[in-house]
């Protein structure tokens, strides 16, 4: 953990180091008094301490009527960074075509640099993009696969992955593998028989979703991957709800390739993500967009969107700001504290089934449950109807519950609130 100077020199730099003084308007002079008492702590600690986590819930705008527990879909920004979208659109309406891509545009370097700092690798290896779809999918598409190579994934990976996939089947002739995992699982031999089951020698990628957006299952990545690449098989990770959920640097997977959305766990503007390639690997992948050297090595044919939101792409600096003021340790260990806090409890249920474990190992902040008699539906709008809280029903192949996905400016009292109505509803 930082000694008390470092953290107060971080915090100097984040107040100081942003543009328009938007950090300054939402620090309040009582968050950084906070901050500054809690700098030394174990993040164990921080993750308890409901002072702190009061002053944080005071930098986002969300509603006071209605308790959101579908940050999983995606996640508010903190006040700071909505103004900094605000700032920059309303600077690129003086002047669009000079002020986006004479000024603003300029700025991507240094914001690719900041987002390799925090994903832990180049930045040559990084593209800025606006979410894990169409990041995943310009691998997906990208890849020069002939008929009969074959793909593995799993039957509990995100739709549109399987989706783009199955489009590769029909255009290309390409054949899927499939692993279906029963879970939640603690078994880190049991997920790797299955995926090792799937592999031939006429893999040619295995997708991996370092964590399970149906149930918050964390999935054993890396030693996925080790494998994979013992038998020449490259490793496509989707690490859309792991990047900024957990602690974690893009070269500890071990993945050739990986997408991820920054408006989920970084808080970042709606519309954001980034994609990461390993450097040797970028020359082989097409774009998913025309670009003037389709076949080359550098990172930026993967840009070639056309017009975009220049706001939001240089606000995403401003949520890497927050999230370094929180730190990724206390973020990571405040959101697994807040499962496991109402997770605990409504397993003690009669009738509720926990879908997810609780070790730390394999989850965090997302966690299902479901109650028997119930379809997830009903429970769904019972906690709506009744309690105003703001969960999503789920039925996907073999899963079948209600996934509650706290963040940070979740309070104790909103949770008590849900474990309220999870109780009402055992009993109707």
């Amino acid at each position: 953990m930082p000694s008390r100077r470092s953290f107060i020199q971080k915090l100097g730099a984040v107040v100081g180091g942003t543009a328009f003084g938007t950090v300054s308007t939402v620090l309040s002079p009582q968050m950084l008094k906070a901050a500054e008492r809690v700098a030394t702590w174990k993040p164990q600690e921080v993750a308890s301490d409901e002072a702190f986590w009061y002053e944080v819930r005071q930098a986002f705008t969300t509603s006071p009527n209605l308790i959101n527990l579908n940050n999983g879909g995606v996640s508010p920004s903190p006040r700071v960074v909505q103004e900094a979208v605000e700032s920059y659109n309303r600077l690129s309406n003086e002047a669009p075509t000079y002020y986006m891509w004479r000024v603003l545009d300029a700025n991507r370097e240094a914001l690719r640099m900041n987002l390799a700092r925090l994903a832990g690798c180049l930045p040559e290896e990084l593209a800025i993009n606006r979410n894990s779809s169409e990041s995943l999918e310009t691998i997906i598409f990208g890849l020069p696969l002939q008929r009969g190579d074959e793909v593995v994934l799993t039957k509990q990976d995100y739709p549109n992955m399987i989706q783009a996939w199955k489009q590769r089947v029909l255009r290309d002739g390409i054949v899927l593998k499939w692993v279906d995992l029963d879970l939640p699982t603690e078994d880190d031999k049991y997920v790797l028989e299955k995926f090792e089951e799937q592999f031939t020698e006429k893999t040619k990628l295995v997708q991996i979703t370092h964590m399970i957006n149906w149930t918050g299952q964390i999935l054993p990545a890396r030693k996925i991957a080790n494998m994979a690449h013992k038998r020449g098989i490259e490793v496509l990770v989707d690490a859309a709800h792991s990047f900024a959920q957990i602690n974690f640097k893009i070269p500890d997977l071990d993945a050739d390739y990986l997408g991820t959305s920054l408006h989920k766990w970084l808080c970042a503007p709606f519309g954001s993500g980034l994609l990461y390639v390993r450097k040797p690997l970028i020359k082989k992948i097409w774009p998913l967009f025309g670009a003037v050297e389709p076949e080359g090595e550098d990172i930026k044919k993967f840009e070639h969107l056309g017009t975009r939101s220049i706001a939001i792409e240089q606000a995403i600096g401003h949520a890497i700001n927050f999230h370094d003021f929180i730190g990724a340790e206390r973020k990571e260990a405040r959101l697994r504290f807040l499962k496991n806090y109402w997770a605990e409890k409504v397993a003690q249920m009669p009738r509720v089934k926990l879908l997810t474990s609780l070790k730390p190992q394999y989850s965090c902040a997302l966690a299902m449950f479901a109650i028997e008699g119930k379809e997830p539906s009903e429970v769904d709008q019972f906690l709506f109807n009744k309690y105003k809280i703001h969960t999503v029903a789920i039925t996907w192949e073999n899963i079948k519950g209600v996934r509650v996905t706290p963040h940070l400016y979740t309070s104790l009292a909103d949770l008590d609130r849900l474990v309220t109505g999870i109780e009402a509803l055992t009993k109707s």
